[in-house]
Parts: C-alpha cells; sequence; structure tokens
C-alpha cells in the first residue's frame, strides 16, 4: 500500500511528530478548519529542526510553509524540464502565477506532502508561503 506521507509507515504515525502542518493549535485559529488529529504545538510556524527528520535525515522539508518555487504555472506538466531547471514563461508557463509546492502550517493534512501543488500569483504574499533555506552542518 501506498501512503502519501512518510511518518505513515512509522510506529508512530502522528503527523504532529514529523511536520508542522495544521494540527490541535491550528483548530484554534478557525473552528471550521481540518486539521490533524493530533497537537504539533505550534498554532503558526515552528522553530528549525523541532520535528523528526524524514528518511534522509532532513528536516523540515514539509510544514511550516509551502515552498514558493521559481516555475510558472503550466497547465499541464507535458514537456516539463528534466534537468531540474525551473519551467519559465519560455517552457509554455503561465509567469502571473507561480508554482507552490508542499504544504504549511495554514494547511489541511491534505495539503502537507511534497506532490502537493498549487499556484499563487506572483504579486501576493500570504500565510504559510515562502521559501526553505538549506544549510550543511
Amino acid at each position: 500500500m501506498t501512503t502519501p506521507h512518510y511518518w505513515d509507515k512509522a510506529l508512530d504515525n502522528s503527523q504532529c511528530r514529523f511536520a508542522n502542518g495544521a494540527g490541535g493549535k491550528a483548530k484554534q485559529l478557525n473552528s471550521s478548519w481540518t486539521v490533524a488529529d493530533c497537537d504539533d504545538g505550534y498554532a503558526y510556524t515552528a522553530p528549525v529542526a523541532n520535528y523528526r527528520p524524514n528518511p534522509f535525515n532532513l528536516y523540515d522539508m514539509l510544514g511550516n510553509t509551502r515552498e514558493w518555487t521559481a516555475d510558472c504555472w503550466p497547465g499541464s506538466y507535458a514537456n516539463a524540464p528534466v534537468d531540474g531547471s525551473a519551467w519559465l514563461d519560455a517552457g509554455g508557463g503561465d509567469c502571473k502565477s507561480r508554482v507552490v509546492r508542499g504544504g504549511s502550517w495554514y494547511g489541511g493534512p491534505r495539503s502537507l506532502r511534497s506532490a502537493f501543488r498549487n499556484w499563487f500569483a506572483s504579486d501576493v504574499a500570504g500565510n504559510g508561503l515562502g521559501f526553505r533555506l538549506a544549510r550543511a552542518l
């Protein structure tokens, strides 16, 4: 069986141990939100490395913020770049909107996964929208 989250196969499969997504504290912000049945301790963003790492020993790859990418929003992924480069207007994307990936503290459990894709207008800021920084230890 394939699962959308790497923690689904862990002995303790609680989202709140692995990522900062909408949990019990977020429900206090808006009682109509769909949230995970756990409490990660934060209603908004959380400190770095506050949760368990993923199977590649990387921290904070999901949650806290949806990742705003350089990719322009495509109509489909047909003919997408395969070399890791950004999909820009010349590749058929709509650069008035940019791709965002992953979930954030602001979104429900369904969007808290690396395969989640959505778009945001390139001139709009929003809660739970940002970028990720990496550093070598």
